[in-house]
C-alpha cells in the first residue's frame, strides 16, 4: 500500500506539472494586458513598469514559467494583481467555504439517493421505482441555477425561513452557518442526488441478478439480510466512483451557485479572477482544484481495496 501511495503521489506531481504548463500557455492567449486592467484607466508609466517587473511579466515566457514553477514548489503562487496579496493566502481563505458547501451537498445527496436508489432496485416496477426515475430525470434536466432561484423565492422571499445569500463560517456561528448553507447545498445536492440515484439503482439491479444473490435467497435468507450482506457492498464499487467525481467537481467550485448565493468559495474566486484578469489568482485556483481532484482519486483507489478484497493496489 505504501509503495502504491508513493507512486500515485509521484504521478500526481507530474499531472500538476502538466496543469501548470497548460494553464500558463492558455493564459498567454487571452487578449489584453492584465497589468493595465489592475491599474485602471489612470496610471503613470513608472507604476506600470514596476508592477510588470514585480509580476515578472517583463521576462521571456520560458523564464516566466520556470520562475512561477520554482516559486510554486515552495508554496509561493505569486501576488494578486488586484489586491496585492499573496495568492496562496487568498486561495486558502476561500477553501473552507467551498469545503463546507461541497461536503454538505454530498451528504444531503447521499441521504436522498441511497435509500431511494436501493428501494427502487429492490421494488423494480413499483410506484417507488417510477417515482425515483422521475426524480432522477427531473434533477438532471432542470438547470441548477433555476432551482436556486426558485429556492430563494420560496424559502427566503415567501416563507422567510432562510437567508437568500451570504456566508458565515462554521467555526464562527454553527447555527447561522447552517441557515446560510441550506439553500445552496440543497440546490447542488438535489442535482447530485438525481445522478447518484440512477447509478445506485442500476448498480443494485446488476448485483441482484447475480447467481450468488439468488443462492442466498434460495437458502431462505430475508431480503434485508441479502441486501445488506451480499448486495449493497458489491454494488458500492461503481457508486463510490460517481460520489468521488461529484465531490471533486464540487470542491472545484460550483461557479453559478456560488455567484447566485454570494458564496465566497473557489468558484466565485475563479469567476472574479477571470473578470479582473487576475492571472496569478486564476492559476492558483486551478492548481488547487487539480490537486483536490488528484487527492480524491487517490482516496477512492484506496477505498476500493477496502470495499472489495479482490481489488489489489500495487
Amino acid at each position: 500500500m505504501a509503495r502504491f501511495v508513493i507512486r500515485r503521489l509521484l504521478q500526481s506531481g507530474v499531472v500538476l506539472l502538466g496543469v501548470t504548463l497548460v494553464v500558463f500557455l492558455l493564459l498567454q492567449l487571452v487578449p489584453g494586458d492584465p497589468v493595465r486592467v489592475a491599474l485602471g484607466t489612470r496610471f503613470d508609466p513608472q507604476t506600470y513598469e514596476a508592477l510588470r517587473a514585480r509580476a515578472g511579466l517583463d521576462q521571456p515566457l520560458v523564464a516566466q514559467y520556470f520562475n512561477y514553477l520554482g516559486r510554486a514548489l515552495t508554496g509561493d503562487l505569486g501576488v494578486s494583481f488586484r489586491s496585492g496579496r499573496p495568492v496562496t493566502s487568498i486561495v486558502l481563505e476561500r477553501l473552507p467555504a467551498t469545503l463546507s458547501l461541497a461536503v454538505t451537498a454530498v451528504v444531503f445527496a447521499m441521504l436522498i439517493a441511497f435509500p431511494l436508489g436501493v428501494l427502487s432496485a429492490i421494488r423494480s416496477g413499483s410506484f417507488i421505482d417510477h417515482a425515483a426515475r422521475v426524480f432522477s430525470q427531473f434533477g438532471v434536466s432542470v438547470p441548477d441555477f433555476w432551482m436556486g432561484i426558485m429556492g430563494i423565492l420560496l424559502f427566503a422571499g415567501v416563507l422567510g425561513w432562510l437567508p437568500p445569500s451570504g456566508y458565515v463560517a462554521l467555526t464562527e456561528d454553527p447555527a447561522r452557518w447552517a441557515s446560510h448553507v441550506a439553500l445552496p447545498a440543497a440546490t447542488v445536492g438535489l442535482v447530485t442526488a438525481s445522478i447518484l440515484t440512477r447509478f445506485i439503482r442500476s448498480s443494485m439491479l446488476e448485483v441482484l441478478s447475480e447467481d450468488y444473490v439468488r443462492t442466498a435467497e434460495a437458502k431462505g435468507l430475508r431480503t434485508r439480510v441479502v441486501v445488506l450482506r451480499h448486495v449493497l457492498r458489491n454494488a458500492l464499487i461503481p457508486v463510490v466512483t460517481v460520489v468521488a467525481v461529484q465531490l471533486a467537481s464540487l470542491l472545484g467550485g460550483v461557479i453559478v451557485i456560488e455567484v447566485l448565493f454570494a458564496w465566497p468559495g473557489i468558484g466565485r474566486l475563479t469567476y472574479d479572477a477571470v473578470q479582473a484578469r487576475d492571472y496569478p489568482v486564476l492559476q492558483g485556483a486551478v492548481l488547487l482544484v487539480a490537486a483536490l481532484f488528484l487527492l480524491v482519486n487517490l482516496l477512492v483507489d484506496i477505498l476500493y481495496a477496502r470495499l472489495d478484497p479482490r481489488i489489489t493496489v500495487r
